[in-house]
């Protein structure tokens, strides 16, 4: 066998067709990669070499039926193949000794692409950020699908004596193998039977993202070995020898076993330096534990994508995938541009497409996109659909961030996307959602005012109101999560006590309380001041013993939100203007609490300070703060909007930042310790003078979770400023907050999870685009041509002696 791999190899090296074969290849696959702007890695902005391996498959379905198609075709044309029947050599040691020259001449082919690896490499930012280790598992991909390609090249050499003829069905072949059967999965009579797992795609996507799969191993071990055993039988049929012998058999048998135990066990290896693609034990458990079909449809798919859009589609795409690894077929996707057929409709069928979309969840968002002819305005649907069983529920595929670049946002967005989408799955999934409760009875926020913020958790939970004074006891146990939300008039005894006994059994609480009672609305009204003024709540002595007390003041801030102002009429048209209001805080988290990880600026309104008090066995985590830039006032204090009219000097709000959100956990102890149960309670409730392992969460903002009304009495959605147009990251929070408090799988854990945004220096690009360019598709090309001279150096020289 060694001395066919050796006599094929010097034989195709030695030649000219040989060197012209492996030029073109990589004249082509640098002109793609490093020239033209669709597929540039140049243009795409990013340290990877995933433009390498989505283009490379295409051009070996030419170069290795090039390679192969000589192998047996021209022994039989030329009646050689008889010699070699001669030798002490068996049938299975030709076709081997011939397959492994063809996978060593991939190789060789191969070897010149490193140069893309080293400009990469070079022009990162920093020089050096790029992931080796994915790079390493896309280069054993590509190679696997290489050697696909030869067996199947292998096979179309046996059956014809004609060169052509062998690269023609070759070329075939391979194209089908790659792209056919994903093709055929989308004929409808079809599309049950998963036919595109029959094909290479399906595997090859995979493996070329860094991440080696057993079973696409086994995949593409079997796709080589059925065509190497369709070569032997094709040379056996034509010398009329028998076919089925033992070793036949045998080599069957293996094939098989593999196939069966692909299906039964698998493992991974995952190559990236982050792990990016390394499923948790958590949402492996909850994937593993679907019993029925669930299906997820991607909106995020269209024409002109600019890269930080391609890049989260590829991401999406990749982690619905590995997700679809653990749930035993019973999770399918597809991504879908949702707006493909309606271009050339009536503006009124155009409309109608929209409102049904939106009425799923689905909402389009513009983003203006830079190109050759300047600014252009693209719309996006960053969003998917997961359906089971009737219900559904809409996974944000973007997780935006105010101040942040387009490449940072979508890496923040890749990083949730495990999160996202295990979250969603087990929601839509679960038997009964967890109950959610906003207490009312205290002039709380009312139902309008937290409208939007009851139905973005309804998709998930059980919401309603809870009265404390009314609530059985046992009632008042089953809710997961009781929210407090801005109450305006004190707290019973016996409600406390009520409250403080859900909490010593396990109940979680989030506390939005506004300490001072001022309204922007009641300064408009009089004359434009007000006296802000403490409130009397009578929970400060239940705070202060769970370890936490809102402090009668206010935070002005310089990182604030606008409000609308008067500025005088024109013409009998009122004038608005936008200005700053300081007490009108933005918060942005700095925290890397999966609960507010990632999020967007949140908004608050009249916002208090907060200490933290040391309680035994209680963590405190502070969650939100304010920037910087602020200054704390105590109260009584007159407010004015005349102070609109006065630029704040940043050097008066030089300051530490103040707590203003805070996550308590742990065994708290009672508020009733020592204390008689108050009367009136009407009905048995036995005292625990400690918790059991619990949370809450205290925001110093009742307004945080409130929701803007339209004039016409709709509201807006939570977190929307209808006055700038912005939207704060407040929904997000209250989102996260739920899931954190109701899950006690720590689900929600997976948004600690962190993946390192790699980008090329871009002013260097800029720069130095044409040297690079040079360099990719001239280098290797030359690299191929020294060893030619050189390797006809040897021979001539090896010859002539």
């Amino acid at each position: 066998m060694y001395s066919i791999l050796k006599k094929e190899i010097t034989s195709y090296l030695s030649s000219l067709v040989a060197y012209v074969t492996i030029g073109v290849f990589l004249i082509v696959l640098g002109l793609f990669l490093w020239v033209f702007p669709d597929s540039s890695i140049l243009d795409y902005g990013y340290a990877g070499l995933d433009s390498l391996f989505s283009t490379a498959p295409y051009l070996f379905m030419f170069l290795v039926p090039a390679i192969t198609m000589r192998s047996l075709a021209e022994e039989r044309r030329e009646g050689t193949f008889e010699l070699l029947l001669t030798r002490p050599l068996t049938d299975w040691q030709i076709v081997i000794g011939k397959y492994l020259a063809s996978l060593i001449l991939i190789l060789f082919a191969l070897v010149p692409t490193l140069v893309y690896y080293y400009s990469v490499y070079s022009l990162g930012n920093p020089v050096g950020n790029i992931d080796t280790g994915a790079v390493i598992g896309s280069y054993i991909g590509l190679f696997l699908l290489g050697a696909s390609f030869a067996a199947i090249g292998l096979f179309a050499s046996s059956i014809s004596k004609n060169q052509i003829i062998a690269f023609t069905i070759a070329v075939f072949l391979c194209f089908f193998f790659y792209s056919g059967f994903d093709s055929l999965s989308q004929i409808l009579s079809l599309q049950n039977l998963t036919l595109e797992n029959f094909g290479i795609t399906e595997h090859y996507q995979s493996v070329s993202r860094g991440v080696l799969d057993t079973r696409d191993l086994v995949y593409f071990i079997v796709l080589a070995g059925i065509f190497l055993w369709l070569t032997l039988f094709v040379l056996l049929r034509q010398r009329q020898k028998t076919v089925f012998n033992q070793f036949t058999f045998g080599w069957i048998g293996v094939l098989v076993v593999l196939a069966i135990i692909s299906t039964l066990t698998f493992t991974r290896f995952d190559f990236t330096k982050e792990k990016r693609y390394t499923i948790s034990p958590i949402s492996r458990e909850i994937m593993g534990g679907l019993s029925q079909p669930i299906k997820v449809t991607v909106y995020l798919k269209g024409d002109n994508f600019p890269s930080w859009a391609k890049r989260l589609q590829h991401s999406t795409r990749d982690m619905l995938s590995d997700l679809q690894a653990y749930t035993h077929g019973n999770l399918t996707y597809d991504i879908v541009d949702p707006i493909a057929d309606i271009k050339n409709l009536p503006d009124t069928a155009q409309k109608a497409v929209y409102d049904s979309l939106e009425a799923k969840g689905i909402v389009g968002q513009g983003y203006s996109v830079k190109n050759d002819n300047g600014i252009s305005q693209l719309l996006l649907f960053p969003e998917a659909l997961v359906q089971y069983q009737g219900k559904q529920i809409v996974v944000n595929l973007m997780q935006s961030r105010i101040g942040l670049s387009d490449d940072e946002v979508v890496n923040n967005s890749i990083q949730n996307l495990e999160y996202a989408f295990s979250s969603a799955i087990k929601k839509v999934t679960s038997g009964g959602k967890p109950e959610i409760g906003f207490t009312e009875g205290h002039n709380e926020l009312s139902d309008l005012q937290i409208e939007d913020a009851m139905k973005s958790l309804s998709d998930g939970f059980d919401v309603g109101r809870v009265d404390l004074k009314t609530i059985p006891f046992a009632g008042l146990t089953g809710i997961k999560l009781l929210v407090i939300p801005k109450p305006d008039k004190p707290f019973t005894e016996q409600e406390k006590y009520k409250l403080d006994q859900y909490i010593m059994r396990g109940g979680k609480v989030l506390w939005t309380i506004d300490q001072i009672n001022a309204e922007l609305d009641s300064m408009k009204g009089h004359g434009g001041e007000e006296m802000a003024f403490p409130k009397q709540l009578n929970l400060d002595d239940q705070l202060f013993t769970y370890g936490v007390r809102i402090n009668y003041d206010l935070i002005a801030d310089i990182d604030c939100a606008q409000i609308p102002v008067s500025t005088g009429s024109v013409g009998g048209q009122a004038q608005i203007q936008m200005v700053p209001w300081l007490f009108y805080p933005v918060f942005i988290p700095q925290s890397k609490n999966p609960i507010v990880k990632n999020l967007d600026g949140i908004r608050g309104e009249f916002v208090s300070t907060i200490d933290t008090l040391a309680v035994k066995g209680v963590k405190e985590t502070v969650l939100l703060t304010s920037s910087p830039y602020n200054k704390k006032l105590s109260t009584p204090k007159l407010l004015s909007l005349q102070a609109l009219e006065q630029e704040p000097d940043p050097k008066e709000f030089q300051s530490t930042p103040k707590t203003v959100g805070v996550l308590l956990e742990g065994v708290f102890p009672s508020d009733f310790l020592n204390r008689p149960v108050p009367d009136g309670i009407g009905e048995p409730i036995p005292q625990l003078p400690v918790s059991r392992a619990t949370k809450m969460i205290v925001i110093s903002d009742g307004d945080v979770f409130k929701n803007q009304v339209s004039t016409d009495g709709s509201p807006y959605p939570l977190g929307y400023d209808h006055y700038s147009q912005q939207t704060f990251g407040n929904k997000n929070l209250l989102l996260n907050i739920a899931d954190y408090m109701t899950d006690d799988s720590g689900l929600i854990a997976l948004r600690t999870k962190e993946i390192q945004i790699r980008l090329l220096d871009r002013a260097r690009v800029r720069a130095e685009k044409l040297k690079w360019q040079l360099i990719n598709t001239i280098l290797p090309l030359c690299l191929v041509l020294i060893f030619a001279i050189f390797q006809h150096y040897i021979r001539k020289r090896k010859y002539a002696h």
